[in-house]
């Protein structure tokens, strides 16, 4: 189930090239508490209260924003000092490398 889910993100995701920046970090797993507070910046959620369902985008609902895979994303200049302060505020160790992605081809 996990795995369809990204591969239906990565193909929402095709478009042209992109100039930016690919961000790694290191989470500490046994954290439960700081890996829920990563994964729901970087992924979004939905919430539900009284019949009423909430959506909250994640950082991957940014434009030009790409996953491209666990604990790595590619992000354009203009996202990369919101994931940089999260990242920091969390106390994650993360690296920055500059970068571009290019389109996807179809199969």
């Amino acid at each position: 189930m996990r795995k369809a889910a990204s591969m239906r993100r990565v193909r929402r995701q095709t478009g042209g090239g992109l100039e930016g920046y690919i961000v790694t970090w290191d989470v500490d797993s046994t954290d439960a508490a700081l890996c829920a507070r990563l994964r729901r910046f970087v992924f979004g959620y939905v919430s539900e209260k009284a019949g009423r369902r909430y959506a909250y985008a994640g950082l991957l609902d940014r434009p030009g924003v790409r996953y491209l895979g666990q604990s790595v994303v590619f992000v354009p200049a203009d996202s990369l000092p919101l994931l940089r302060s999260h990242l920091r505020r969390e106390g994650i160790d993360h690296v920055v490398m500059l970068a571009s992605v290019g389109a996807i081809l179809p199969t």
